[in-house]
């Protein structure tokens, strides 16, 4: 292929424009095919699992992409709103079809570990590379306090339903319609977080429309970028449902607990590019931003996808989402929640910070993988 027709092709042009690590995650690519042929021919589950997983990496840093581009296009208001839509499209795909498989337990699992994720590995990481390269970083203290003390309610929403179930787990019908009702305010308080951000002149609250904003102009025209987000979304469709289906036979294979898989391997698939965006941008002592990134993905998947879930669950599910998680999650979300809000309230960071989380994250993880099947 000719130097200009390289220079005509947007992928081709993405791809040598970009990072070493960008490089690595496109050439994941290659493991879609790799999973379809896996699990056409019916092989090894577990080498499906793999396979599959690999390939949702490239695919959900595709819809990124291509929602970065068309914001652009529509401007940082409605560019914001795409982002804050799509932000956890990926992770959302995922927990669907395992819905759908009434992999009830492995749903509210992921929803913990993403914002376990978020909260500890992701912030952690970035607190820790900004502050070896930058030494002590500042940030907007009002606009990161705001955002943590909304997740601290957020994660109250979701310890309330699993408290009071204890009382009324005897009424199907009432512990249903608590978890609707509770869901239903959740979503009308990220509503409002979403309007409070846009009219207050702050653009997008998870800082994407910000990170578009670094790259100048759009490189890629709308045609092709909603051409991009169809297929990338095609492609987590059906690499979702070989993951999904592969997982009861992985946990027995490898002897890992659903829960152990919700709260670690799926947040990680779903969204290792968003948290790549969050360090790098951390690194470049963009700590406001990267902060923007890590809590507002956490609020998006405690206010958002968890309560769209539980009513999606009413139609796609033989079992429904109730928002009633088991003590080891809540004592793990409730202690990453109120360290973020500690962290936050100050208005600066340092390395040692980040060093902290990344410990509190690897003893949750040691916590879930020891935790017996069925605990």
């Amino acid at each position: 292929m000719s130097a200009a027709a390289k220079s005509q092709n947007p992928i081709l042009r993405r791809f040598m424009e970009a990072s070493l690590f960008d490089k690595i995650v496109y050439c994941l690519l290659v493991f879609v095919p790799i999973a379809v042929f896996m699990e056409l021919t019916h092989a090894d589950p577990t080498l499906v699992f793999l396979f599959s997983a690999l390939a949702i990496i490239p695919l959900a840093d595709f819809i990124g992409e291509a929602t970065e581009e068309l914001a652009h296009h529509t401007g940082p208001k409605l560019g914001g709103l795409l982002n804050a839509t799509l932000g956890n499209a990926a992770e959302l795909i995922i927990t669907i079809f395992a819905l759908r498989e009434g992999l009830v337990e492995l749903v509210r699992a992921s929803i913990t570990g993403s914002i376990l994720g978020n909260l500890l590995l992701v912030l952690g990481l970035s607190l820790l590379a900004g502050g070896l390269k930058n030494g002590v970083q500042v940030f907007d203290r009002r606009t990161a306090s705001v955002n943590a003390t909304l997740l601290i309610l957020a994660v109250v929403g979701l310890l309330i339903p699993s408290l009071f179930d204890v009382a009324i787990q005897q009424d199907k019908a009432a512990e249903l319609g608590f978890s609707e009702g509770v869901a239903l305010i959740l979503i009308i308080l990220y509503g409002l977080n979403l309007y409070y951000s846009f009219t207050s002149g702050k653009g997008d609250p998870h800082g994407h429309s910000d990170t578009a904003q670094d790259h100048h102009k759009a490189r890629w025209s709308v045609r092709f970028s909603l051409i991009v987000l169809a297929i990338a979304t095609t492609g987590i469709v059906f690499m979702s449902e070989f993951l999904v289906g592969a997982v009861e036979s992985v946990t027995v294979t490898l002897g890992l607990s659903e829960i152990f898989i919700g709260i670690i391997i799926i947040p990680l698939v779903g969204n290792v590019a968003e948290h790549l965006v969050a360090v790098i941008v951390a690194y470049k002592n963009k700590m406001e931003l990267s902060m923007a990134v890590s809590l507002g993905s956490s609020l998006q998947i405690a206010l958002f996808v968890a309560p769209v879930l539980v009513f999606l669950s009413l139609f796609l599910s033989p079992e429904p989402l109730l928002l009633v998680f088991n003590e080891f999650e809540l004592i793990t979300l409730v202690a990453a929640s109120l360290i973020a809000a500690f962290i936050a309230q100050d208005g600066e960071s340092n390395w040692l910070e980040g060093a902290m989380l990344l410990a509190v994250y690897a003893i949750v993880g040691l916590a879930f993988f020891f935790l017996p099947v069925g605990a």
